[in-house]
């Protein structure tokens, strides 16, 4: 990817955003809109986590990350605090990948 190519989509993706404003001005959004839009950061931040996890260049793998990216799912489902989440996961995918 080039500098260029990323440029050009912050430029786009601004375009949006200040699209959207010029044509909703002053007004609100159904509710329903405001819950999913509160959902697309957490979506865009696990589909991005899951891609570099999974897969090495252009192909599947499973390593050390998924096994270090489970117990970090299971810590945060147990309602670990986020630095105990991040702890864990780093520290059994350091485990693994020394074994």
């Amino acid at each position: 990817m080039t500098w260029t190519l990323i440029i050009l989509l912050a430029v786009g993706a601004y375009a949006f955003k200040v699209t959207g404003l010029i044509i909703l001005g002053g007004r609100s959004l159904p509710p329903i809109f405001e819950r999913c839009l509160g959902l697309i950061p957490a979506a865009i931040i696990t589909a991005l986590v899951i891609k570099d996890t999974f897969t090495v260049g252009q192909h599947l793998t499973l390593d050390a990350r998924a096994l270090g990216i489970a117990v970090a799912v299971i810590a945060a489902w147990k309602r670990a605090p986020l630095i105990v989440v991040i702890v864990l996961g780093a520290a059994v995918t350091a485990v693994v990948r020394q074994l």
